[in-house]
């Protein structure tokens, strides 16, 4: 496991269950899932991001490598701005998933702590004779986030002002507040359609911020709400969804994808499958409404025929539909189609699912 995370130690939050996320120990629930969910959604949720792991890259030729790394375009990423990516390996399975943000004279990446260590070493094996050097800045930097249209609202009211930006567009917050911070970066949300940031932050500075969010109408949200906001919003998470055998156009993440920036590692592979058409399965979303329990690993049957499986499931709530994520045969992959899940009768949908 990565580094035990700010809301178990740092913050002291005795009061939060906590468990295993993304490599980290964190707050999974402080009440109600549900009721977390709501204010992710329709007010703002406040939560712990030190799941996160942060690699800072320098060196004179560190746009031109890391560029033959990924399969995004960072050649031509602008100052202040980032892009999602897969790290691939020569056969175009995915090792990997990140955020490449440009910050003048760095790179940051920002990768989940589960997947550090393989994405260390690869990047280590590919340094020959560049000008590249890859730092470890987890322990100098972590992240709360916060999510919903209140955000800004709530934020301003504790003393951070947040400029009007894009989507992973990254730059310094203007704060006012008392916590007097040494340093609070801001990354807004890659869903235009979500509102949401997140703060990067020195870890002495987690807890007075954690504390003023929430002293100005922030709700805590644990990693329980995180998973149903996640699966409503059809984002595939690597190590559960994404796993190594998969291949990029597999995963519908058609925005980790740059057809026009020139060779890197598994290029072909990619090249290839986009020339003589399409895969044959797809990430694909699923709806029931019978209140099953719906377990990640069961198979999709379509007729009488096995056509895919389901890597993330969830029960929403009582009265709400369940939601599955999965990978299904493309043929097979038509909203409104119904299929059976290990038993439980249910429907293809489209995604992101929204808020059911």
């Amino acid at each position: 496991m990565g580094n035990t995370a700010l809301l178990a130690q740092n913050l002291g939050l005795g009061a939060a269950a906590t468990g295993e996320y993304r490599g980290a120990l964190t707050a999974t629930r402080f009440s109600d899932p549900q009721a977390e969910l709501e204010a992710l959604h329709a007010g703002c949720g406040v939560y712990d991001l030190g799941y996160r792991a942060k690699l800072v890259i320098t060196g004179s030729d560190r746009v031109r490598w890391l560029n033959g790394m990924v399969t995004n375009n960072i050649r031509d990423l602008a100052v202040g701005q980032g892009v999602y990516a897969f790290l691939l390996n020569p056969q175009g399975r995915i090792l990997g998933d990140l955020y490449a943000y440009n910050r003048g004279e760095s790179i940051v990446i920002e990768t989940d702590q589960s997947q550090v260590e393989k994405i260390l070493a690869t990047f280590d094996h590919y340094i020959i004779m560049d000008d590249v050097e890859v730092k470890n800045i987890s322990g100098e930097m972590t992240a709360l986030g916060i999510s919903g249209p209140r955000s800004r609202e709530v934020a301003r009211a504790a003393g951070i002002e947040i400029a009007e930006s894009m989507p992973l567009q990254i730059f310094d917050a203007t704060c006012t507040c008392d916590c007097d911070c040494t340093r609070c970066t801001c990354v807004r949300g890659e869903n235009a359609q979500h509102e949401s940031y997140e703060l990067w932050l020195s870890p002495g500075d987690t807890k007075k911020t954690w504390d003023a969010l929430v002293a100005h109408g922030a709700t805590p949200a644990g990693s329980d709400a995180l998973e149903l906001l996640r699966i409503q919003s059809g984002i595939p998470l690597y190590g559960v969804d994404i796993r190594e055998r998969d291949l990029p156009q597999e995963t519908e993440q058609a925005r980790a994808l740059n057809f026009n920036k020139g060779c890197y590692i598994g290029q072909e592979i990619v090249e290839r499958i986009r020339s003589r058409g399409a895969v044959h399965r797809k990430f694909t979303g699923f709806v029931w409404t019978n209140g099953d329990t719906v377990a990640p690993g069961s198979k999709v049957v379509v007729g009488e025929k096995e056509a895919g499986e389901i890597t993330s499931a969830r029960l929403t709530g009582e009265h709400h539909p369940g939601l599955a994520l999965g990978y299904l045969r493309r043929e097979a992959a038509i909203p409104g189609k119904e299929v059976v899940i290990g038993g439980t009768p249910a429907r293809v949908a489209e995604l992101p699912f929204g808020t059911l």
